[in-house]
């Protein structure tokens, strides 16, 4: 049986009512910004829960605009995860600040008694990641942020259709960075991004930094750089956000079905929490298991596209050799990274896919040594 790790094929199998709206933007020329890229930001905040949404080209673009946008640069401290995409980290190195590992817990979020102890008087702010799709514990996070005067940036880019104690992933903090990259629960065909706050003064001050710092085509009030949605993408995105709920509501279904079968293989696969008052995207389903590179091997050669998100965590990476970090800086985040394996988890997988990867699994360990 054949278990696809890519959807996109399923997901624009009927490409035609996408190039329908293509053809009135062309015939419109609104190629910069302009009615479509409004359209979307205003759904898009309506979808979140955000006052004020801007659309940008890449999540990366998000997350640099944002803390450009809290006056972060040299000398400034951003608290982060190693547990997460090259971007987390990449954004704030861009801005000229230094990024801050902190150790994760066994939901694979940042860990708030981490954060505590690494304030130093150089942080400026908080970069939490939802990462895989869930979240960390964002009320606790908040107020850790709240006691010590510090700013809030969340990477919800996995985020999109999830939930914190009824909250939408990246309206906690003061700016909330979303990425709509092809495997992210709302994507494009290609790159986008957006972020959303309801601090109306940072929003007018992105606003006009995404688009060269220009009030006017004839002015611009300091220096910016392009960082726009571009309006095709922007049509793909409303289309694709009117499937999220779903889609995401599909993962969560099919994502119970396989835990429950391999909570049972406890504790050579561990299944991490799934707390009351969280909602998953599960943009990425992640497990921890023994041997795991065999296992990730003897699903492959089983035709299911199982992966790796990501073996080596930022702290260890070559990029990240001048900030101290060594081997046993952050033991979670390492014992984690060498165990685990993500499986394939989409609204277009069937109740026998999700059996067959847990039989897999489970055949796997049942083999004589």
């Amino acid at each position: 049986m054949r278990v696809p790790y890519n959807y996109l094929p399923f997901q624009f199998a009927d490409p035609e009512p996408f190039i329908a709206e293509w053809r009135e933007l062309i015939t419109s020329t609104e190629f910069t910004l302009g009615p479509y890229v409004d359209a979307f930001e205003k759904k898009f905040a309506g979808f979140v829960g955000a006052r004020h949404v801007l659309g940008t080209n890449t999540g990366t673009d998000a997350l640099i605009l944002a803390l450009k946008a809290l006056g972060i640069g040299p000398g400034d401290e951003v608290i982060t995860v190693a547990a997460t995409f090259f971007a987390t980290a990449g954004a704030i190195v861009a801005v000229g600040a230094t990024p801050v590992f902190v150790e994760v817990e066994e939901r694979y979020q940042m860990d708030p008694a981490a954060v505590r102890s690494a304030i130093t008087p150089r942080t400026r702010a908080l970069l939490p990641v939802h990462w895989a799709g869930a979240s960390p514990d964002m009320p606790r996070l908040m107020e850790i942020a709240r006691n010590h005067g510090l700013r809030v940036i969340e990477d919800a880019c996995m985020g999109p259709g999830g939930s914190v104690a009824g909250r939408h992933p990246g309206t906690f903090g003061d700016i909330g960075c979303f990425s709509m990259h092809p495997l992210k629960p709302l994507h494009v065909m290609g790159d986008g991004g957006m972020v959303c706050t309801d601090d109306e003064q940072l929003w007018s001050w992105m606003g006009k930094y995404r688009n060269h710092g220009m009030v006017d085509r004839n002015r611009i009030e300091f220096w910016g750089v392009n960082m726009r949605l571009q309006p095709l993408q922007a049509i793909v995105a409303s289309r694709v956000l009117d499937t999220v709920h779903h889609s995401v509501a599909e993962r969560n279904r099919l994502a119970t079905r396989l835990d429950d079968q391999l909570r049972s293989l406890a504790p050579k696969i561990v299944v991490p929490p799934r707390p009351a008052g969280y909602r998953e995207t599960f943009s990425l389903y992640m497990i921890c298991g023994e041997s795991r590179d065999s296992l990730l091997r003897f699903l492959v050669e089983r035709g299911i596209d199982a992966k790796v998100h990501y073996p080596l965590p930022l702290h260890l990476q070559p990029a990240a050799a001048s900030l101290g970090y060594r081997i046993g800086s952050l033991p979670l985040t390492e014992w984690q990274a060498a165990r685990l394996l993500t499986l394939p988890m989409h609204p277009f997988l069937g109740e026998a896919q999700i059996d067959y990867m847990a039989d897999s699994i489970r055949a796997f360990y049942q083999r004589e040594p």
